[in-house]
């Protein structure tokens, strides 16, 4: 029992660590919160944990093997997870571009939408799963994999989601949405070449 559990926390920490660094889902997560409203952002929130869970998943599965040992198919996720950043990145050029202040204060995204903005954008970089796979490979035996088939995709789920949520809560708040709407087509304009950059990273890498 004491060896599991400093399994879950060493393992914890670990996707708390991927959570809060610097990526296309938390710039998706702070953008949708000082951009639109809470309740959207807690919906990317609710995506990308529900993204993160799934590559859990897939990685505890064994299904990784098939990424290593089938270069074509991850190859086309690759190229799949490039392309949408760069269609994400195109869409908030042109939305910052065609947008007003006034109309960017009453940007609503609907619930459904941001959900899966969020859980295309965890899902757009298949290379977590093979993160997710070597950090559990290297922490779990044998004998307690099968026992953490259920536990790490929703510890992945609770943490990025209570992470993402932390964000949307303090980024939504009055100051920062009107720092956004102050300069609001500088931080478009570095968040699309971010979510570029990210993009053109899987498609070349």
């Amino acid at each position: 029992m004491t060896s599991d559990f400093a399994t879950l926390t060493l393992i914890g920490f670990a996707i708390l660590s991927g959570a809060m660094s610097p990526g296309a889902s938390f710039l998706l997560a702070a953008r949708t919160a000082v951009s639109s409203s809470f309740s959207a952002a807690a919906a990317v929130a609710v995506g990308l944990a529900s993204g993160a869970a799934i590559f859990a998943g897939i990685a505890l599965s064994g299904l990784h093997a098939v990424l290593l040992y089938i270069p074509g198919l991850y190859l086309t996720l690759k190229i799949a997870g490039g392309l949408y950043l760069l269609w994400v990145a195109i869409k908030i050029l042109r939305r910052s571009a065609g947008a007003t202040v006034s109309d960017e204060q009453n940007i609503h995204h609907s619930i459904g939408r941001a959900f899966l903005s969020g859980l295309l954008t965890q899902l757009s970089n298949p290379a977590t799963a093979l993160v997710f796979a070597s950090l559990f490979s290297s922490v779990l035996s044998s004998a307690s994999a099968p026992r953490m088939s259920v536990t790490l995709p929703a510890m992945a789920f609770i943490i990025d989601v209570l992470w993402y949520l932390l964000v949307a809560a303090l980024l939504s708040a009055r100051r920062p949405r009107h720092a956004y709407l102050r300069y609001r087509t500088l931080i478009d304009r570095c968040s699309a070449g971010l979510l570029a950059f990210t993009g053109l990273k899987l498609l070349f890498r």
